[in-house]
Protein backbone atom coordinates (compact mmCIF):
# COMPACT_ATOMS: atom_id res chain seq x y z
CA UNK A 1 0.00 0.00 0.00
CA UNK A 2 1.37 3.42 -0.90
CA UNK A 3 0.34 5.05 2.37
CA UNK A 4 -2.60 5.63 4.69
CA UNK A 5 -5.90 6.05 2.86
CA UNK A 6 -7.42 9.47 3.42
CA UNK A 7 -11.20 9.52 3.67
CA UNK A 8 -13.28 12.66 3.93
CA UNK A 9 -16.77 12.75 5.30
CA UNK A 10 -19.16 13.12 2.32
CA UNK A 11 -22.09 13.95 4.60
CA UNK A 12 -21.60 16.98 6.84
CA UNK A 13 -25.06 16.82 8.38
CA UNK A 14 -25.10 20.47 9.42
CA UNK A 15 -24.85 21.64 5.80
CA UNK A 16 -28.28 21.94 4.22
CA UNK A 17 -27.69 24.70 1.69
CA UNK A 18 -24.63 23.38 -0.18
CA UNK A 19 -23.85 20.41 -2.42
CA UNK A 20 -21.68 17.76 -0.73
CA UNK A 21 -20.11 14.61 -2.13
CA UNK A 22 -22.96 12.52 -0.74
CA UNK A 23 -25.37 14.15 -3.17
CA UNK A 24 -23.68 12.09 -5.90
CA UNK A 25 -23.81 8.79 -4.03
CA UNK A 26 -27.02 7.38 -5.45
CA UNK A 27 -28.23 7.08 -1.85
CA UNK A 28 -30.48 9.10 0.41
CA UNK A 29 -28.98 12.51 -0.37
CA UNK A 30 -29.29 11.89 -4.10
CA UNK A 31 -32.95 11.00 -3.64
CA UNK A 32 -33.55 14.14 -1.57
CA UNK A 33 -31.86 16.31 -4.22
CA UNK A 34 -34.11 14.85 -6.89
CA UNK A 35 -37.23 15.19 -4.77
CA UNK A 36 -36.61 18.67 -3.36
CA UNK A 37 -34.74 20.50 -6.13
CA UNK A 38 -35.51 18.97 -9.53
CA UNK A 39 -38.92 17.30 -9.50
CA UNK A 40 -40.81 20.41 -8.28
CA UNK A 41 -39.81 22.15 -11.53
CA UNK A 42 -39.66 19.32 -14.09
CA UNK A 43 -43.20 18.20 -14.88
CA UNK A 44 -43.56 14.93 -16.77
CA UNK A 45 -45.42 11.70 -16.01
CA UNK A 46 -42.56 9.85 -17.71
CA UNK A 47 -39.98 11.44 -15.40
CA UNK A 48 -42.17 10.78 -12.38
CA UNK A 49 -41.65 7.04 -12.85
CA UNK A 50 -38.03 7.62 -11.77
CA UNK A 51 -36.68 4.73 -13.82
CA UNK A 52 -33.12 4.48 -15.12
CA UNK A 53 -34.51 5.39 -18.52
CA UNK A 54 -37.59 7.02 -20.03
CA UNK A 55 -39.71 4.58 -22.06
CA UNK A 56 -42.35 6.10 -24.33
CA UNK A 57 -44.35 5.48 -27.49
CA UNK A 58 -43.29 7.26 -30.66
CA UNK A 59 -45.00 6.64 -33.99
CA UNK A 60 -45.82 3.05 -33.19
CA UNK A 61 -42.47 2.17 -31.62
CA UNK A 62 -41.54 1.99 -27.95
CA UNK A 63 -38.30 3.84 -27.35
CA UNK A 64 -36.03 4.03 -24.33
CA UNK A 65 -34.07 7.23 -23.69
CA UNK A 66 -31.42 7.78 -21.00
CA UNK A 67 -28.56 10.09 -20.07
CA UNK A 68 -25.61 9.66 -17.74
CA UNK A 69 -22.34 11.31 -16.72
CA UNK A 70 -19.03 9.67 -15.86
CA UNK A 71 -16.42 11.20 -13.57
CA UNK A 72 -14.36 8.19 -12.51
CA UNK A 73 -10.90 8.63 -11.01
CA UNK A 74 -8.46 7.26 -12.11
CA UNK A 75 -9.38 7.42 -15.79
CA UNK A 76 -7.81 3.99 -16.45
CA UNK A 77 -8.20 1.08 -14.05
CA UNK A 78 -7.91 -2.70 -13.99
CA UNK A 79 -10.84 -4.00 -16.02
CA UNK A 80 -11.72 -0.82 -17.86
CA UNK A 81 -11.48 2.94 -18.23
CA UNK A 82 -13.76 5.96 -18.38
CA UNK A 83 -14.35 5.51 -22.14
CA UNK A 84 -15.68 1.95 -22.13
CA UNK A 85 -17.44 2.63 -18.82
CA UNK A 86 -19.39 5.50 -20.40
CA UNK A 87 -20.60 3.25 -23.22
CA UNK A 88 -21.42 0.26 -21.03
CA UNK A 89 -23.11 2.34 -18.33
CA UNK A 90 -25.42 4.02 -20.82
CA UNK A 91 -26.24 0.78 -22.62
CA UNK A 92 -27.00 -0.86 -19.28
CA UNK A 93 -29.47 1.86 -18.31
CA UNK A 94 -31.28 1.20 -21.59
CA UNK A 95 -31.12 -2.55 -20.98
CA UNK A 96 -32.77 -2.20 -17.55
CA UNK A 97 -35.84 -1.04 -19.46
CA UNK A 98 -35.60 -4.06 -21.78
CA UNK A 99 -34.28 -1.99 -24.69
CA UNK A 100 -31.80 -2.94 -27.39
CA UNK A 101 -29.33 -0.05 -27.81
CA UNK A 102 -29.40 1.91 -31.06
CA UNK A 103 -27.56 5.24 -30.74
CA UNK A 104 -25.39 7.17 -28.30
CA UNK A 105 -24.22 10.74 -27.98
CA UNK A 106 -20.95 11.66 -26.27
CA UNK A 107 -20.16 14.98 -24.61
CA UNK A 108 -16.64 15.62 -23.28
CA UNK A 109 -15.60 18.18 -20.67
CA UNK A 110 -11.81 18.39 -20.87
CA UNK A 111 -9.45 20.06 -18.44
CA UNK A 112 -6.83 22.41 -19.81
CA UNK A 113 -3.47 20.62 -19.83
CA UNK A 114 -4.85 17.13 -20.51
CA UNK A 115 -2.46 15.18 -22.74
CA UNK A 116 -3.86 14.55 -26.21
CA UNK A 117 -2.63 10.95 -26.04
CA UNK A 118 -4.71 10.35 -22.92
CA UNK A 119 -7.81 11.64 -24.71
CA UNK A 120 -6.95 9.51 -27.72
CA UNK A 121 -6.83 6.39 -25.50
CA UNK A 122 -10.22 7.25 -24.00
CA UNK A 123 -11.79 7.81 -27.44
CA UNK A 124 -10.28 4.60 -28.81
CA UNK A 125 -11.65 2.57 -25.90
CA UNK A 126 -15.05 4.19 -26.25
CA UNK A 127 -15.19 3.45 -29.97
CA UNK A 128 -14.09 -0.14 -29.48
CA UNK A 129 -16.74 -0.71 -26.81
CA UNK A 130 -19.44 0.76 -29.07
CA UNK A 131 -18.34 -1.43 -31.98
CA UNK A 132 -18.43 -4.56 -29.83
CA UNK A 133 -22.01 -4.03 -28.64
CA UNK A 134 -22.78 -2.76 -31.40
CA UNK A 135 -24.18 0.73 -30.91
CA UNK A 136 -23.47 3.86 -32.94
CA UNK A 137 -22.06 7.08 -31.46
CA UNK A 138 -23.82 9.56 -33.72
CA UNK A 139 -23.33 12.99 -32.17
CA UNK A 140 -21.43 14.78 -29.44
CA UNK A 141 -19.85 17.91 -28.04
CA UNK A 142 -16.56 19.06 -26.49
CA UNK A 143 -15.91 21.78 -23.93
CA UNK A 144 -12.63 22.77 -22.26
CA UNK A 145 -12.41 24.22 -18.74
CA UNK A 146 -9.49 25.98 -17.09
CA UNK A 147 -6.80 23.93 -15.39
CA UNK A 148 -7.95 23.05 -11.89
CA UNK A 149 -11.64 23.29 -12.82
CA UNK A 150 -12.01 19.64 -13.86
CA UNK A 151 -10.27 16.34 -13.43
CA UNK A 152 -8.87 15.44 -16.83
CA UNK A 153 -11.98 14.11 -18.57
CA UNK A 154 -15.66 14.08 -17.71
CA UNK A 155 -18.01 12.32 -20.16
CA UNK A 156 -21.74 12.77 -20.59
CA UNK A 157 -23.65 10.28 -22.72
CA UNK A 158 -27.20 9.92 -23.96
CA UNK A 159 -28.61 6.67 -25.29
CA UNK A 160 -31.62 5.68 -27.37
CA UNK A 161 -32.87 2.11 -27.63
CA UNK A 162 -35.81 0.12 -28.96
CA UNK A 163 -38.04 -1.80 -26.55
CA UNK A 164 -39.36 -5.06 -28.08
CA UNK A 165 -43.07 -5.73 -28.31
CA UNK A 166 -44.50 -7.22 -25.12
CA UNK A 167 -41.66 -6.11 -22.83
CA UNK A 168 -42.86 -4.13 -19.81
CA UNK A 169 -40.40 -3.48 -16.99
CA UNK A 170 -41.25 -1.18 -14.09
CA UNK A 171 -41.11 -1.13 -10.28
CA UNK A 172 -44.87 -0.58 -10.40
CA UNK A 173 -45.23 -4.19 -11.62
CA UNK A 174 -43.38 -5.76 -8.66
CA UNK A 175 -45.68 -7.83 -6.46
CA UNK A 176 -45.40 -9.73 -3.15
CA UNK A 177 -44.20 -13.25 -3.89
CA UNK A 178 -41.85 -12.17 -6.69
CA UNK A 179 -38.33 -13.51 -6.39
CA UNK A 180 -35.11 -11.47 -6.50
CA UNK A 181 -32.27 -12.64 -8.76
CA UNK A 182 -28.72 -11.25 -8.77
CA UNK A 183 -26.45 -11.82 -11.77
CA UNK A 184 -23.16 -12.26 -9.89
CA UNK A 185 -20.72 -11.11 -7.19
CA UNK A 186 -21.09 -7.56 -5.93
CA UNK A 187 -18.56 -4.86 -5.11
CA UNK A 188 -15.90 -5.65 -7.73
CA UNK A 189 -15.96 -2.26 -9.45
CA UNK A 190 -15.86 -0.08 -6.36
CA UNK A 191 -13.07 -2.02 -4.69
CA UNK A 192 -11.05 -2.28 -7.92
CA UNK A 193 -11.23 1.51 -8.33
CA UNK A 194 -10.25 2.07 -4.71
CA UNK A 195 -7.33 -0.36 -5.05
CA UNK A 196 -6.08 1.41 -8.17
CA UNK A 197 -6.42 4.83 -6.57
CA UNK A 198 -4.76 3.94 -3.28
CA UNK A 199 -2.23 1.30 -4.37
CA UNK A 200 -3.85 -1.61 -2.52
CA UNK A 201 -2.45 -4.96 -3.63
CA UNK A 202 -4.47 -8.18 -3.77
CA UNK A 203 -3.22 -11.74 -4.09
CA UNK A 204 -5.41 -12.11 -7.18
CA UNK A 205 -6.07 -9.76 -10.09
CA UNK A 206 -9.28 -8.14 -8.90
CA UNK A 207 -10.76 -6.10 -11.75
CA UNK A 208 -13.80 -3.96 -12.35
CA UNK A 209 -16.88 -5.85 -13.53
CA UNK A 210 -17.60 -3.11 -16.10
CA UNK A 211 -19.49 -4.82 -18.96
CA UNK A 212 -22.57 -4.42 -21.16
CA UNK A 213 -25.69 -6.22 -19.92
CA UNK A 214 -28.04 -5.94 -22.91
CA UNK A 215 -27.23 -9.47 -24.10
CA UNK A 216 -27.96 -10.96 -20.68
CA UNK A 217 -31.24 -9.06 -20.49
CA UNK A 218 -32.26 -10.27 -23.94
CA UNK A 219 -31.53 -13.87 -22.91
CA UNK A 220 -33.68 -13.48 -19.81
CA UNK A 221 -36.61 -11.93 -21.66
CA UNK A 222 -36.41 -14.59 -24.38
CA UNK A 223 -37.27 -17.16 -21.70
CA UNK A 224 -40.06 -15.23 -20.01
CA UNK A 225 -41.73 -11.84 -20.18
CA UNK A 226 -42.68 -12.21 -16.51
CA UNK A 227 -39.61 -10.28 -15.44
CA UNK A 228 -41.19 -7.39 -13.54
CA UNK A 229 -38.31 -4.95 -13.10
CA UNK A 230 -34.51 -4.70 -13.29
CA UNK A 231 -31.82 -2.45 -11.87
CA UNK A 232 -28.07 -2.30 -12.34
CA UNK A 233 -26.74 -1.58 -8.83
CA UNK A 234 -24.19 1.14 -9.66
CA UNK A 235 -23.92 4.14 -7.31
CA UNK A 236 -25.07 3.13 -3.83
CA UNK A 237 -24.67 -0.54 -4.70
CA UNK A 238 -27.19 -3.33 -4.24
CA UNK A 239 -28.73 -1.63 -1.22
CA UNK A 240 -29.81 1.48 -3.13
CA UNK A 241 -31.20 -0.57 -6.03
CA UNK A 242 -33.33 -2.70 -3.70
CA UNK A 243 -34.51 0.28 -1.67
CA UNK A 244 -35.54 2.16 -4.81
CA UNK A 245 -37.69 -0.78 -5.93
CA UNK A 246 -39.19 -1.31 -2.47
CA UNK A 247 -40.12 2.37 -2.16
CA UNK A 248 -41.57 2.78 -5.63
CA UNK A 249 -43.50 -0.50 -5.57
CA UNK A 250 -44.69 -0.05 -1.98
CA UNK A 251 -43.48 -3.53 -1.04
CA UNK A 252 -41.01 -5.11 1.35
CA UNK A 253 -37.98 -7.10 0.27
CA UNK A 254 -36.19 -9.77 2.29
CA UNK A 255 -32.75 -10.95 1.15
CA UNK A 256 -30.51 -13.72 2.44
CA UNK A 257 -26.99 -12.61 3.35
CA UNK A 258 -25.57 -16.09 2.70
CA UNK A 259 -26.99 -16.08 -0.85
CA UNK A 260 -25.30 -12.83 -1.93
CA UNK A 261 -22.00 -13.63 -3.69
CA UNK A 262 -18.99 -11.50 -2.70
CA UNK A 263 -15.44 -12.31 -3.77
CA UNK A 264 -13.07 -13.00 -0.90
CA UNK A 265 -10.74 -10.15 -1.84
CA UNK A 266 -13.70 -7.74 -1.95
CA UNK A 267 -14.97 -9.00 1.40
CA UNK A 268 -11.49 -8.72 2.89
CA UNK A 269 -10.97 -5.18 1.60
CA UNK A 270 -14.37 -4.12 2.91
CA UNK A 271 -13.63 -5.57 6.35
CA UNK A 272 -10.23 -3.87 6.44
CA UNK A 273 -11.64 -0.49 5.43
CA UNK A 274 -14.92 -0.63 7.32
CA UNK A 275 -17.07 -0.78 4.18
CA UNK A 276 -20.20 -2.79 3.48
CA UNK A 277 -20.26 -4.65 0.11
CA UNK A 278 -23.99 -4.00 -0.15
CA UNK A 279 -23.23 -0.31 -0.70
CA UNK A 280 -20.26 -0.67 -3.06
CA UNK A 281 -20.81 0.19 -6.75
CA UNK A 282 -21.02 -2.35 -9.55
CA UNK A 283 -20.86 -1.71 -13.30
CA UNK A 284 -21.64 -5.12 -14.79
CA UNK A 285 -24.30 -6.65 -12.56
CA UNK A 286 -28.08 -6.56 -12.46
CA UNK A 287 -30.79 -7.40 -9.98
CA UNK A 288 -34.11 -8.67 -11.37
CA UNK A 289 -37.57 -9.11 -9.88
CA UNK A 290 -39.29 -12.10 -11.46
CA UNK A 291 -42.72 -13.72 -11.05
CA UNK A 292 -42.30 -16.87 -8.93
CA UNK A 293 -43.45 -19.29 -11.63
CA UNK A 294 -40.81 -17.97 -14.06
CA UNK A 295 -37.87 -17.45 -11.68
CA UNK A 296 -36.13 -20.80 -12.14
CA UNK A 297 -36.24 -20.68 -15.94
CA UNK A 298 -34.97 -17.09 -15.96
CA UNK A 299 -32.22 -18.00 -13.50
CA UNK A 300 -31.16 -20.91 -15.72
CA UNK A 301 -31.03 -18.59 -18.73
CA UNK A 302 -28.87 -16.15 -16.77
CA UNK A 303 -26.42 -18.89 -15.82
CA UNK A 304 -26.04 -19.91 -19.46
CA UNK A 305 -24.92 -16.40 -20.38
CA UNK A 306 -21.29 -15.23 -19.82
CA UNK A 307 -22.47 -12.19 -17.85
CA UNK A 308 -24.68 -14.27 -15.56
CA UNK A 309 -22.98 -17.61 -14.97
CA UNK A 310 -22.77 -16.83 -11.21
CA UNK A 311 -26.39 -15.69 -10.98
CA UNK A 312 -28.27 -16.64 -7.85
CA UNK A 313 -31.58 -16.27 -6.04
CA UNK A 314 -31.06 -13.85 -3.13
CA UNK A 315 -34.52 -13.10 -1.77
CA UNK A 316 -38.19 -12.41 -2.21
CA UNK A 317 -40.76 -9.62 -2.23
CA UNK A 318 -43.20 -9.47 0.67
CA UNK A 319 -46.10 -7.36 1.92
CA UNK A 320 -45.16 -7.67 5.60
CA UNK A 321 -42.80 -4.67 5.85
CA UNK A 322 -43.68 -2.21 3.05
CA UNK A 323 -40.86 -0.03 1.69
CA UNK A 324 -38.23 -1.74 3.83
CA UNK A 325 -35.38 -4.02 2.79
CA UNK A 326 -34.47 -6.62 5.42
CA UNK A 327 -31.40 -8.84 5.39
CA UNK A 328 -31.53 -12.22 7.09
CA UNK A 329 -28.12 -13.21 8.47
CA UNK A 330 -26.72 -16.76 8.70
CA UNK A 331 -27.35 -16.54 12.46
CA UNK A 332 -31.10 -16.19 11.98
CA UNK A 333 -31.26 -12.51 12.87
CA UNK A 334 -32.45 -9.73 10.59
CA UNK A 335 -31.38 -6.14 10.06
CA UNK A 336 -32.67 -3.25 8.00
CA UNK A 337 -30.66 -2.45 4.87
CA UNK A 338 -31.26 1.26 4.47
CA UNK A 339 -30.28 3.72 1.77
CA UNK A 340 -26.71 4.92 2.09
CA UNK A 341 -26.91 8.37 3.72
CA UNK A 342 -23.67 9.61 2.15
CA UNK A 343 -21.07 8.04 -0.10
CA UNK A 344 -18.62 5.29 0.90
CA UNK A 345 -16.41 5.72 -2.16
CA UNK A 346 -16.70 9.00 -4.09
CA UNK A 347 -15.93 9.29 -7.81
CA UNK A 348 -16.15 5.66 -8.92
CA UNK A 349 -18.50 5.89 -11.90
Amino acid sequence: MSGPIQFTCPLPLAVKDRIVLGHGSGGRLSAELLRDVFLPFFHSPILNRLDDQAVFEFRGARLAFTTDSFVVKPLFFRGGDIGSLAVYGTVNDLAMGGASPLYLSAGFILEEGLEIETLRRVAESMGRAADDIPVEIVTGDTKVVEKGSGDGVFINTTGIGLVPEGVRLSPALVRPGDLVLLSGPIGDHGIAILAEREGIQFSTDLASDSAPLHGLVAAMLAVSLDVRAMRDPTRGGLSSALNEIASRAGVGITIEESAIPVREEVRGACEMLGLDPLYVANEGKLVAFVAPHAAQSVLAAMRRHPQGHDATLIGAVTDTHPELVLLRTPFGTTRIVDMLPGDQLPRIC
